[in-house]
């Protein structure tokens, strides 16, 4: 009688989830290659009528290729920081910058709803919009707060925004 071998599913490892985003990133950039095209004459005069495109190209490829890099780097550290306390002052500061994004995001919704007619955006719409948007403001300002004295608390108050 033969027995049945299960997939035992183990945590994830830095060396998993680095291997995932390898993968992530020559995704990426293959979707880049999608969009070079050749010149429609094959000389060398059609190529550098090209240039802004190329130019593109390999600025974005840059900045891939510096995101995963960085992203290599601080996963050696990933096994140390997944078995440390949480410092206070990083979840502070880590939900202060998500409260000035929320400032932002409070300051985009308040112009551009403003801007558009009420018929095209209902009042229940709009209010709901803000509220929203106000609750996430507060809730993150409140974890950027407690986070200084209860760095868990603190950062269990960012995940729930």
């Amino acid at each position: 009688m033969r027995r049945k071998r299960y997939a035992v599913l183990r945590r994830p490892t830095p060396e998993r989830v680095s291997g995932f985003s390898d993968g992530v990133f020559a995704v990426l950039i293959t979707v880049l290659v999608f969009n070079l095209h050749p010149p429609e004459l094959p000389t060398f005069g059609a190529l550098l009528l090209l240039w802004p495109t190329w130019l593109s190209y390999a600025v974005s490829y840059l900045f891939i290729a510096i995101v995963w890099t960085n992203h290599h780097y601080l996963m050696h550290y990933a096994t140390e920081m997944a078995n440390s306390e949480l410092a206070p002052q990083p979840v502070a500061f880590y939900a202060a910058v998500f409260f000035l994004v929320s400032v932002t995001y409070t300051c985009l919704i308040r112009e551009l709803i403003d801007r558009i007619p009420t018929d095209q955006v209902s009042l229940t719409v709009r209010k709901i919009m803000r509220v929203r948007s106000i609750t996430t403001l507060c809730l993150f300002g409140v974890a950027s707060v407690v986070a200084l004295k209860y760095p868990l608390l603190g950062s269990e108050f960012v995940f729930v925004a």
